[in-house]
């Protein structure tokens, strides 16, 4: 099975009914040139780059902007109508009142498996004891972590609080709690491939392509600013295949990585299993 741990699902077209909603996500996100996708179009995407599931994220930014980019009940309305193609992760705002409160109703109701956050964005360190909350209820439902990690686009983003260094507090505080530094935290990816060494609940997914093509940008990264070794025989089991889509074409990525010379046993972790054992074991 492959899997797509990292897809942000705010122009598909189910969910782009409202004009205005729809400029939100443009503006907030920095993504002016696409249209929105209607599901057809999506499954075709998968179908090219040999995809089975899309992890999609929700986003909430409200202490920000003052609304959810994309709402949990918005992720859970794609879910409903692909169960057998789409996987769905809350979006929480750690700093918005009755966080917590609404992501327990994303756990228990309406059955997302589990949560997506961007400290550089959101505005917060990852081991502010304000995160606890959210990290306890996590740990209640065995639900994992995305974190955005590393650059982002975004307007009003801050990359000081996405450096990898700042989220191993939260790891050895919370063995238990999977976490994931979306982007591999690029451009701190030796960094982050310290952390993976150093705590097995530390996971990272490859959606990191900011210059060149995906093939070179991923010669570049794995096999040159960390070896490929080092991903082939210590941190097998924990790289997941994320693509950022929209940002990035899914095909290329999944082309680039196969690409780098990897055993096929290390790609079929890559392609899923590890996702799987970050998601708890089943889909």
């Amino acid at each position: 099975m492959f899997i797509d741990i990292h897809v942000h699902p705010a122009f598909f077209e189910p969910i782009n009914q409202d004009e205005q909603r729809e400029e939100l996500r443009h503006r907030e996100l920095d993504i002016h040139r696409n249209g929105t996708a209607p599901l057809e179009h999506i499954f075709n995407q998968m179908r090219c780059a040999g995809l089975d599931r899309l992890c999609l994220l929700g986003q909430d930014y409200t202490s920000m902007v003052g609304d959810t980019l994309v709402s949990n009940e918005e992720i859970h309305q794609l879910v409903g109508l692909a169960p057998d193609r789409f996987i769905g992760f809350a979006g929480a705002d750690p700093l918005a009142p009755g966080a917590v409160d609404r992501l327990e109703h994303a756990f228990a109701d309406l059955k997302l498996r589990g949560v997506n956050l961007h400290p550089g964005r959101q505005h917060f360190y990852p081991a502010d004891e304000r995160l606890e909350p959210i990290y306890a209820l996590c740990e209640q439902y065995d639900r994992p972590v995305m974190f955005h990690a590393g650059l982002s686009w975004e307007p009003d983003t801050l990359t000081r609080y996405c450096h990898p260094l700042c989220f191993e507090e939260v790891a050895a505080r919370h063995p238990k709690l999977r976490i994931c530094l979306g982007h591999f935290a690029w451009p701190w990816v030796r960094e982050t491939a310290m952390l993976m060494v150093k705590y097995p609940n530390v996971y990272a997914d490859t959606g990191a392509l900011y210059f060149d093509c995906a093939r070179e940008f991923y010669q570049q990264t794995f096999t040159r600013d960390i070896p490929v070794t080092w991903i082939d025989r210590s941190l097998r089991h924990q790289v997941m295949f994320g693509s950022n889509n929209p940002r990035f074409e899914q095909i290329r990525m999944a082309q680039a990585l196969d690409q780098l010379g990897l055993r096929d046993s290390t790609l079929e972790l890559i392609r899923g299993g590890n996702a799987l054992e970050f998601l708890g074991g089943s889909l």
